[in-house]
């Protein structure tokens, strides 16, 4: 005997008749923050070579003056003075809706400006993973090389570029990342290294305040796990038990690490973008930066423009130009693997 069913959809009967349950809910997973981009320092450019001045002090003088002296020698102040620079590079991202789409309802909705308000997202991801790279700068030639600017992973290098691995040789050795402030993560990132880096920083900053560490996934927690004294993988009946510094006058264990204390200098924690860090290294990479000493450098604000309808629907393209201006390398420190 025949019955009425919910799954026969394609012959004649009360199956053919059954509503979509389709909620209004549409849901986008991808990491989102933009830390580096957050942090920095917005700069108003007009060329695209963007270029700025270092200098230093030289090293104290602890030897007195005899009474009656004459000045015979001068000293000419300016003497160490660099340029540094970085490469303009352009960002887009385009965008369409066709014609019957933006004319039917749909999940999301599916229309010409949540397509921008996407771009728009994508744009800013793009942004922050090529501030985060180990890229090189290039300049436009019209036969195929294009502007781009430098990463913040080739800045804080400790040798100069000779054909491999390195900053380039247009950053005198004076200015360059200190080898203490460049530090191999491997497997493991030690309390022992994390302080020797941020030492190094001061050395050459003078400045106890205003760092801050991006971290991404593996290094943060090594971080994290600072809070943590031991960790007994031969415990017999209960392996695996870790030994927390833990304040009786609390009601709770914190093991997250959101803000390090040490002798020489204060750094915040925050999570990198996992999707906008260098790709060649492993997630044991961060970024120990003083937003004091680097910026970005705007030549075209992000915004959208649109293109004319051809009769097939609405379309246009969201972009900006801008490039990273690293002050000082050696205020910064890197952690890689």
């Amino acid at each position: 005997m025949s019955f009425s069913n919910t799954f026969d959809t394609t012959n004649t009967g009360p199956g053919v008749s059954n509503r979509e349950d389709l909620t209004d809910v549409l849901t986008i997973l991808a990491p989102e923050e933009t830390p580096v981009l957050s942090s920095a320092d917005r700069q108003r450019a007009s060329a695209t070579n963007v270029e700025w001045t270092v200098d230093a002090l030289s090293a104290p003088v602890t030897a007195g003056v005899a009474e009656g002296a004459d000045v015979t020698a001068f000293t000419d102040q300016f003497s160490g003075r660099a340029r540094l620079g970085n490469r303009i590079q352009k960002f887009r991202r385009d965008y369409m809706v066709s014609d019957l789409q933006e004319a039917v309802d749909s999940v999301g909705p599916a229309k010409i400006a949540q397509a921008e308000a996407k771009a728009i997202r994508e744009l800013k991801r793009d942004i922050e993973a090529t501030l985060c790279s180990n890229n090189s700068p290039s300049t436009e030639d019209g036969a195929g090389s294009v502007n781009a600017m430098r990463g913040l992973g080739q800045w804080l290098e400790t040798t100069a570029n000779t054909g491999g691995a390195g900053v380039p040789t247009d950053v005198p050795a004076t200015f360059r990342t200190p080898t203490a402030s460049v530090q191999n993560a491997a497997a493991n990132f030690t309390e022992s290294a994390f302080n020797t880096l941020i030492t190094s920083i001061f050395t050459v900053t003078g400045n106890t305040n205003n760092l801050m560490l991006v971290a991404d996934t593996a290094l943060r927690r090594d971080i994290s796990d600072f809070a943590r004294t031991g960790f007994d993988t031969n415990n017999g009946t209960n392996p695996g038990v870790r030994t927390v510094n833990y304040d009786g006058g609390s009601g709770e264990i914190k093991l997250a690490v959101d803000l390090y204390q040490s002798d020489h200098g204060v750094v915040s924690i925050v999570n990198a973008n996992p999707d906008c860090m260098p790709s060649t290294q492993s997630s044991y990479t961060g970024y120990v930066v003083n937003p004091e000493y680097y910026g970005v450098h705007e030549l075209i604000p992000m915004g959208s423009t649109r293109l004319p309808n051809l009769g097939g629907g609405e379309r246009g393209f969201v972009d900006c130009a801008l490039t990273l201006g690293v002050y000082h390398p050696g205020a910064h420190g890197k952690i890689f693997s």
